[in-house]
């Protein structure tokens, strides 16, 4: 089975920075994609950034210059840097994976608490 794991979250001050892990595990055979989303309390799951099955990124706009997505393909593991955080980025967020295992689907993870507050 393919598990995602994330760890970082935590509370932060406005503009302060933060960096999100996530590690997938499990019989995995290829990642085909990679990436965070984030659910704010009422709000619909979103889009935040992702590496796309051709590698390339995508952002959403309002993280575009603040947040930085990276990989670590020896490791399974995706990153998110978060800098000058704003209390609107308060979420949780979430990994989410497209792997081939014994078949192709899409994980995620249990997702960690970012807390953006003075």
């Amino acid at each position: 089975q393919v598990q995602l794991v994330e760890s970082g979250g935590g509370l932060v001050q406005p503009g302060g920075s933060l960096r999100l892990s996530c590690v997938a595990s499990g019989t995995i055979f290829s990642i085909y994609a990679m990436g965070w989303y984030r659910q704010a309390p009422g709000k619909q799951r979103e889009l935040v950034a992702t590496f796309t099955s051709g590698n390339s990124t995508n952002y959403a706009d309002y993280v575009k210059g603040r947040f930085t997505i990276s990989r670590d393909n020896a490791k399974n593991t995706v990153y998110l840097q978060m800098n000058s955080l704003k209390p609107e980025d308060t979420a949780v967020y979430y990994c989410n994976a497209d792997i081939g295992t014994y078949y192709r689907g899409r994980f995620w993870g249990q997702g960690t608490q970012v807390t953006v507050s003075s």
